[in-house]
């Protein structure tokens, strides 16, 4: 085997993409902060128990993990960072009220999530703590619209779910509790059938339960499908609140295009405690950003508090996005002689990017294009555009 293979599912970034994914990381942070994030940067490997507490077996499934060799306790290297940040929330900085917290850092995964997906991910968030009204998830699905706009996204549709709905089915019929996640992989993949011989295995659970989860597998489409599901779901107040809540987020931010799927449980049962959402575009084969609500997950940590956010992965958003145009660039001569050396700095220290030509090498660049040069003319150094 060569030295030089990458293992399964992780590559190098090279130079252009590299600076524009930098590019993206900059202007996002940027933006968070003109809403009042603050932004956290934690580590990239905790003790496994604390990384996973409060989180589903799907995070745990995806978590690579390693023997300290200090304290021989089980690290885990990070599959997202949510977790991290709720803890940095609920234990460290404790505070009353309202907290809005950012970050940016690589996640790894120990198996791609798809068949196109990558195992390490530059993963960049925001997360808001301490309102748990519909104002909150407001707030952060148009963060998140904005986040994919400002990167040059167009025509960006937002898939809406509400597990809520899904969970009070569950809580209505006691035989289901003890299948939710296979209820729930079922229902992700609208396997009517598979639900069918669910019901023929288990024949405790109810009829009018079945029917309910069927029935969910068709609710998807427009904004209409609020309706349809309130008239032939169960009259329960749980779904009633769920479908209010969606509701009030369409109506909030009607310059957007929204879609509603019932059935998509694409984070797993129990870990998302209200509103979730995916964001789509044209260009990128899966969901470009995901988020929702997820009160409590800070109870793990000594304080429950409620809690949404989004993630996306930089490199999967860079991938997407037409090629990064070059950025001009100065040639210039090398040399030590004062009256150069204070061309080179005054140039540098205007923005421009001046690219010195070393003795006897040729320069192949994937960044720039070298459209000027400096020159010495009648004794000063001046740019000119490249012949």
């Amino acid at each position: 085997m060569s030295n030089w293979l990458l293992p399964e599912s992780l590559a190098d970034i090279l130079p252009a993409e590299a600076r524009r994914i930098e590019e993206l990381r900059r202007n996002l942070l940027d933006l968070y902060r003109t809403y009042g994030f603050e932004l956290v940067a934690p580590p990239l490997v905790e003790y496994i128990d604390s990384l996973l507490s409060g989180t589903g077996g799907d995070l745990n499934l995806r978590t690579c993990k390693l023997v300290d060799q200090l304290s021989g306790r089980t690290l885990g290297v990070r599959a997202d960072m949510t977790p991290q940040v709720s803890r940095i929330d609920a234990h460290l900085l404790n505070r009353e009220g309202v907290t809005r917290l950012c970050y940016c850092g690589s996640v790894l995964h120990a198996r791609p999530a798809g068949l196109l997906s990558d195992r390490e991910l530059l993963q960049i968030g925001a997360e808001l703590f301490g309102h748990a009204g519909v104002e909150a998830d407001i707030e952060i699905i148009h963060l998140a619209l904005e986040s994919v706009r400002r990167a040059g996204v167009k025509n960006a549709r937002v898939d809406l779910n509400h597990p809520g709905v899904l969970r009070s089915i569950v809580n209505e019929d006691p035989a289901l509790a003890a299948v939710a996640d296979e209820v729930c992989d079922l229902l992700s993949t609208k396997d009517v059938p598979g639900l069918v011989e669910l019901g023929k295995r288990l024949p405790e659970v109810r009829e009018s339960s079945l029917k309910a989860l069927r029935d969910l597998t068709s609710l998807y489409g427009g904004t209409e499908v609020i309706s349809r599901a309130l008239h032939v779901l169960p009259s329960l107040p749980a779904v009633q609140s769920a479908m209010a809540d969606l509701q009030a987020l369409i109506d909030a931010l009607p310059e957007f295009d929204f879609s509603i799927d019932l059935a998509d449980m694409g984070s797993g049962y129990g870990y998302h405690s209200g509103v979730v959402f995916s964001i789509y575009a044209e260009g990128w084969h899966d969901a470009l950003v995901k988020g929702g609500r997820y009160d409590g997950i800070g109870k793990a940590f000594g304080r429950s508090r409620p809690a949404t956010g989004f993630s996306l992965d930089l490199r999967k958003l860079s991938s997407g996005l037409p090629a990064a145009p070059l950025a001009r660039a100065i040639r210039a001569p090398w040399g030590t002689d004062p009256a150069l050396v204070q061309a080179l700095q005054a140039l540098r220290s205007a923005g421009e990017i001046v690219v010195q030509a070393l003795p006897g090498q040729v320069h192949d660049v994937d960044e720039f294009t070298l459209d000027r040069e400096l020159v010495l003319e009648n004794g000063t150094w001046q740019t000119r555009a490249v012949k």
